[in-house]
């Protein structure tokens, strides 16, 4: 098991500055919840692979790659934080083994259903707190937190964590995802305060202005 960088400490010490702690595990997220079919599920990783290829899993096949418990909290940029929450899944570092990207890979896109989008930074992705879930809590996750499979970035933003993950693209350089390009911080972490955009230094983000800038 593996637990988050504020496990230890005292419900206080672990709510980042500007959050307030909620009870239970509210359900936010953009557009409808997709429905699951197994038959025409899978997850690609593609984009700047060292090999040039694309690789896909199935549901099925994702049970043969390793498997860890992260016990990690969540925070929305809205501001609601919630503890305590145990996670089961594939530790996302090993798409990296099993799928070497090219050399001068920076940055990785996030896909999920419906064409959502979040970027990271590889070092975000290889973080040994970030994994795609499959169990939440000892049992699978329901449809409505990201059924069949969630990525959990846990020391950034929950628009950084997206349900219904479908796919990693390598990148050799860095684009905005999909709250990024709609005035959201393109880093995202939540003991820096980077809800947005405007917020943003040289170096935060891509070349050129970011979003709702003057």
């Amino acid at each position: 098991m593996a637990d988050g960088p504020s496990s230890g400490a005292g419900i206080s010490g672990r709510i980042p500055p500007g959050q307030r702690l909620v009870h239970g595990w509210p359900v936010s997220h953009y557009g409808p919840v997709p429905r699951f079919r197994p038959e025409r599920w899978n997850l690609r990783v593609f984009g700047a692979t060292a090999s040039g290829g694309t690789h896909e899993w199935t549901f099925d096949d994702l049970a043969a790659l390793p498997h860890v418990t992260v016990v990690a909290d969540l925070h929305c940029a809205s501001g609601p934080t919630s503890t305590g929450h145990e996670w089961y899944g594939i530790p996302a570092a090993t798409m990296l083994d099993v799928i070497p990207p090219a050399p001068g890979v920076t940055h990785v896109m996030a896909w999920a259903e419906y064409g959502y989008s979040a970027n990271l930074r590889l070092a975000d992705l290889t973080s040994p707190h970030t994994l795609m879930a499959t169990h939440h809590d000892g049992e699978p996750l329901t449809a409505e937190h990201g059924f069949p499979l969630r990525l959990v970035v846990p020391h950034l933003y929950g628009y950084k964590s997206p349900k219904w993950l479908r796919g990693i693209e390598y990148m050799t350089a860095d684009r905005r995802g999909f709250w990024e390009e709609r005035g959201y911080h393109n880093i995202a972490d939540v003991w820096r305060q980077q809800r947005y955009s405007y917020q943003e230094e040289e170096g935060d983000g891509p070349h050129g202005p970011p979003p709702g800038s003057r």
